[in-house]
């Protein structure tokens, strides 16, 4: 077939730009017909030239690699890599102190075990790196959480550096510079980084990229395979959704190299991640149950693939085009059927772009891959985790913000009108982002801001209404506070806590009977709701009834035995009885 006009232009325009591979995936031609093309337009001794370049210019790659120096890559890149640390600090600055919210109440306020090192091996299967540096944070700065989030903000800021850093070592420094900015400012990362109990997701994103950093260099000095293994053993200990990116090396090896050359280099993280998957599947029937007695929902069976993933896939590619509708709960995932068929298409197109990239742009097929890979712990029909969750995907969006450097670099290459346009648009891109990040923050000042800023954009979610309700009875809105409490449990008749704190709102009003009345269902509901039975016996003990209150002080005694108040209060009631009688 030969070449038409528009083909031969575009390749006398970026041949000195694009390599021939690169070219002939562009016009969707064969590297040879590009080769021959040159050879009869130019004299024999500038094809010659040319082929000589172009083979040193097709192992630049592999020298860079081999010469690299961490030292001498930072003395170089000095300015770019203070100006990403300043993006990073600049547009997390107003969330430095941002007060605990959410989990971190009961995971740092309310942990009596917090800076005692107890709890690092403690509840799991695996030692808990993120138990240590909640600890080490701890003995620093006290229980204040500017010291806890300080550390996933220096995390987040590793973990761009890295990007960097890779990408410049197996691409082009300006799609690293494009991607490494994005990264650095995208709001939909807020809740691995301003969110103090999305420590995992940073944490284990930073491990990993030092893994695959140095499982690159590895190319070169085999002792780095070392070091990768190392830090892909932390990044499983951060969290245990790492175990499945040793997959990232096979796709890896598949597109840049060969597996079938490299499956030595393989082997260890894919023993080590199917040693530990063995210990993490035996628990899926406890997170199962976990998840249910969090949300009251059921959790028998299995979710739907074919409606969980597309949905799953398609929301995290709209939060980060269109970054407009975060929130700590994704729970507007019902869709009518015309929704659902847009979704699908758009997901079958992402399907034909992953499939058209592995063709014609095995690198970018390999960060679209990424993207998919990262995300898969999470898209298992077994109910163990929520449908779409923002910190599910901090890692995998480098994989989208790759593939978007890579469109914009080739882009800006037809001209110098179009770089900059192009280039102009990112950096509205970047800036419009850092603004949204700045003001996202601000939603998670305090557990007040959360819930409204929650509710505005997932307004059917019960435990939202629920958490609002406790905003309005501390503000001293008991009225309110019933009316949330109530929304709550008309959206999931079976959520205790919400009964619960009805009941408590009834009790602070001085109705008894409405409380009475809303402790039973709630205890009904959960029967380990120890504080149910502790609050009836209350009312019980005011009126006088001291059998009712023994009996009710007993059964939260039972559920919850080592709580002292509850040893106290029984004592009290027995004094009772025994005046009495």
């Amino acid at each position: 077939m030969s070449l038409d006009n528009y083909q031969k232009i575009y390749i006398k325009r970026n041949i000195r730009q694009f390599s021939v591979r690169e070219i002939a995936g562009n016009l969707d031609v064969s590297e040879n017909e590009v080769l021959d093309y040159l050879r009869k337009r130019w004299s024999p001794d500038k094809y010659e030239k040319f082929l000589r370049n172009r083979m040193a210019d097709e192992s630049a790659t592999g020298q860079a690699i081999k010469d690299f120096s961490f030292s001498n890559f930072i003395r170089e890149n000095r300015l770019i890599l203070s100006g990403l640390a300043i993006l990073v600090l600049a547009v997390y600055f107003n969330s430095f102190f941002n007060g605990f919210t959410s989990d971190d109440v009961q995971g740092y306020t309310l942990n009596d075990k917090i800076g005692t090192f107890k709890t690092i091996f403690g509840g799991s299967l695996h030692f808990s790196l993120q138990g240590l540096f909640r600890d080490i944070a701890y003995q620093i700065g006290g229980l204040h959480p500017f010291t806890f989030r300080i550390v996933n903000i220096f995390f987040h800021l590793g973990s761009t550096i890295l990007i960097f850093t890779i990408l410049s070592l197996i691409s082009k420094r300006n799609i690293a510079l494009i991607t490494a900015s994005l990264f650095a400012v995208h709001p939909i990362l807020i809740e691995s980084v301003a969110w103090i109990s999305g420590a995992p997701y940073s944490q284990s994103a930073f491990f990993f990229l030092l893994s695959f950093l140095f499982y690159i260099l590895s190319k070169s000095n085999r002792k780095y395979l070392y070091y990768s293994i190392a830090f892909f053993i932390l990044s499983v200990f951060s969290s245990e959704k790492a175990i499945v990116l040793f997959l990232v090396f096979v796709a890896y090896d598949m597109t840049y190299y060969s597996v079938k050359m490299n499956w030595k280099r393989i082997l260890p993280f894919f023993l080590i991640g199917l040693t530990l998957a063995v210990f993490f599947v035996a628990k899926i029937g406890s997170r199962v149950k976990d998840v249910g007695a969090l949300s009251y929902q059921g959790t028998q069976g299995l979710d739907n693939p074919l409606i969980q993933v597309p949905i799953a896939i398609v929301s995290y590619l709209g939060l980060i085009f269109w970054p407009d509708k975060l929130t700590l709960y994704q729970t507007e995932m019902s869709f009518s059927r015309g929704e659902f068929i847009i979704i699908y298409v758009i997901f079958l197109l992402f399907i034909g772009v992953l499939i058209y990239t592995y063709k014609k742009n095995k690198s970018a097929f390999f960060w679209l891959l990424f993207f998919i890979i990262v995300l898969l712990p999470t898209l298992t029909p077994f109910r163990i985790s929520w449908t779409v969750a923002e910190r599910y995907v901090y890692l995998g969006t480098l994989g989208i913000f790759v593939a978007v450097a890579m469109l914009a670099d080739k882009l800006a290459s037809f001209s110098v009108n179009a770089k900059m346009v192009v280039y102009s648009i990112l950096v509205m891109a970047i800036a419009g982002l850092s603004v949204r990040t700045i003001v996202r923050n601000k939603d998670w000042k305090n557990e007040d801001s959360l819930w409204f800023a929650t509710a505005r954009v997932a307004p059917s979610g019960q435990n939202i209404h629920n958490n609002l309700g406790d905003v309005y009875a501390r503000n001293g809105d008991l009225v309110k506070a019933l009316e949330e409490f109530k929304l709550a449990t008309q959206i999931n008749p079976n959520y205790a806590d919400a009964y619960h704190n009805m009941a408590n709102t009834y009790q602070q009003m001085g109705q008894n009977d409405e409380a009475m009345k809303y402790y039973q269902i709630a205890a009904e509901i959960n029967p380990k709701l120890w504080q149910s039975y502790q609050n009836m016996a209350s009312i019980y003990f005011d009126a006088g009834d001291y059998e009712a209150a023994y009996a009710n002080i007993k059964k939260a005694l039972e559920i919850n035995p080592a709580d002292p108040n509850l040893q106290a209060n029984v004592k009290i009631i027995e004094e009772k009885l025994q005046n009495k009688s």
